[in-house]
């Protein structure tokens, strides 16, 4: 499975990055915005840094909701860098603009997906990645690992080669949880993916090998 972070933080991203297990990176408008990033030629540029850091795809969000205006922001920001992938939302207009970079060659992630229906739409459509938000699925009490279930089903049921990206990953279990049933790919908070480090025997471990070993090189 791929290891995404969903941030704009430039510091956290290089973190992820050290940690050796990183496989690209996923923000948004709101992400943008929390690490103070605002005009267009600064989210621009933000974009291109955070590509310079990471190996892997760095999903791009348009902000249009109109057909012409995705297929526009969507080129420019492809241009911007080869490892962009243009983040489009679960629309019509969305699907259709999927579509059409799709039969051009680049890279799309279809977001803000809540239902396995959603998710055939974005494979028939050619979509890279899919992006079914699983913690606000969990928020509203539905079972957001169901959704990624129905669709790996789906998915291999046809062979859609679209990567199931589980999103909205709220903690260390969701991304264990999604291995399980075969996501391809997780997004998350840095501390989720620090999560998986932690095992209070490792620790324990740890600390009874450096008592062992400081008795007998004393």
């Amino acid at each position: 499975m791929k290891f995404f972070i969903d941030t704009a933080n430039l510091a956290q991203i290089k973190e992820a990055q050290a940690l050796g297990v990183l496989d690209g990176v996923t923000t948004n408008p709101s992400l943008m915005a929390k690490e103070g990033i605002t005009g267009k030629n600064s989210i621009l540029k933000h974009y291109v840094d955070i590509c310079n850091i990471v190996d892997g795809d760095v999903s791009a969000e348009v902000n249009a909701l109109d057909f012409a205006g995705m297929i526009k922001e969507g080129e420019e920001l492809a241009d911007l860098h080869e490892q962009i992938v243009v983040k489009l939302p679960m629309t019509k207009e969305g699907v259709m603009a999927a579509k059409y970079f799709s039969d051009k060659g680049v890279k799309t992630n279809v977001t803000l997906v809540f239902s396995a229906g959603q998710a055939l739409l974005a494979a028939k459509a050619g979509a890279t990645y899919v992006s079914p938000f699983i913690g606000r699925l969990d928020d509203v009490s539905t079972d957001g690992l169901a959704l990624i279930e129905e669709i790996r089903l789906i998915y291999d049921n046809y062979g859609y080669e679209t990567q199931i990206l589980a999103a909205s990953v709220r903690h260390t279990m969701h991304i264990v949880n999604c291995a399980k049933i075969g996501a391809d790919v997780m997004t998350g908070p840095l501390s989720a993916i620090h999560g998986l480090l932690k095992h209070p025997l490792t620790d324990i471990g740890l600390a009874q090998f450096i008592a062992d070993f400081e008795k007998g090189n004393k």
